[in-house]
């Protein structure tokens, strides 16, 4: 497939209906078979994974090759985690624990080069390793490079204007589990955490901010969808290999006993 670098940050920028799912399995396969399943694109999860830049890296390789696109989610907000996985050739990234203005603007800046703060290195798999003049190579990622701000700490609730406000962000993932946990509620459909949720749509909504969230089954894309939810983030490589081979094999003992 043909590899335009800017493909997945215009589709998510113009709102169309995006499905991606977690990479918690530190192996360019399970990429690939994501890749040929209708998934529009993945979310390397270095935050709850064991994943290593190079590990990372050879995932992100396998996604430009199948055309999906590659997220990766950092483990922390620091610019050397985000400059790592966009020197390799990633989408994107989703920056977990941003609850400031000032946050977030770290972390646009730790991705653009005009106007920002990213380190600079042509000789990369971003910038064809050395092909790409200096010119091209910064407008070209600067074009690419989508950021999105993990709004999931009670102390963004505080801030959600000023976040939504910062230029050059993308957009918002709202996490809920670590919202709940934050608000020292039961479940993520606690009025309270519901309440926080419609909070940052409607301020994301108002700035003009995409917003992407994990959701679980049809009912709940729904209704996350009708609080301006574009992006959706399904399950895991994990999750889905061991619900197919949980019922793999119910189904395998309940053919030889019935």
């Amino acid at each position: 497939m043909p590899d335009d670098p800017t493909i997945f940050r215009d589709r998510f920028a113009a709102g169309e209906a995006l499905v991606g799912t977690f990479l918690k399995i530190a192996h360019t396969m399970p990429a690939e078979v994501i890749a040929t399943a209708g998934f529009d694109f993945v979310v390397v999860d270095e935050e709850h994974a064991p994943f290593n830049r190079e590990s990372t890296d050879r995932i992100i390789l396998a996604c430009r090759a199948y055309g999906i696109g590659a997220l990766v989610r950092a483990p922390s907000p620091s610019a050397d985690a985000i400059l790592g996985v966009l020197d390799s050739g990633a989408d994107g990234v989703l920056v977990p624990h941003v609850d400031s203005a000032a946050k977030a603007a770290e972390i646009v800046a730790a991705a653009r080069y005009r106007g920002g703060a990213r380190g600079f290195s042509p000789t990369t798999r971003a910038g064809r390793f050395g092909k790409a003049k200096m010119a091209e190579h910064m407008d070209d990622q600067d074009a690419r490079a989508t950021v999105i701000a993990m709004i999931e700490d009670a102390s963004a609730l505080d801030h959600l204007d000023e976040i939504m406000a910062v230029d050059g962000l993308d957009g918002v993932f709202i996490g809920r589990g670590d919202l709940t946990v934050a608000l020292g509620a039961p479940n993520n459909q606690a009025p309270e955490v519901r309440d926080a949720v419609a909070r940052i749509s409607a301020a994301a909504r108002a700035a003009g901010k995409i917003v992407c969230v994990m959701v679980n089954g049809a009912l709940d894309t729904r209704e996350m969808a009708a609080l301006s939810a574009t992006a959706f983030i399904v399950s895991s490589d994990q999750v889905m290999l061991r619900t197919a081979a949980e019922k793999t094999a119910a189904d395998t003992r309940s053919a030889l006993t019935n």
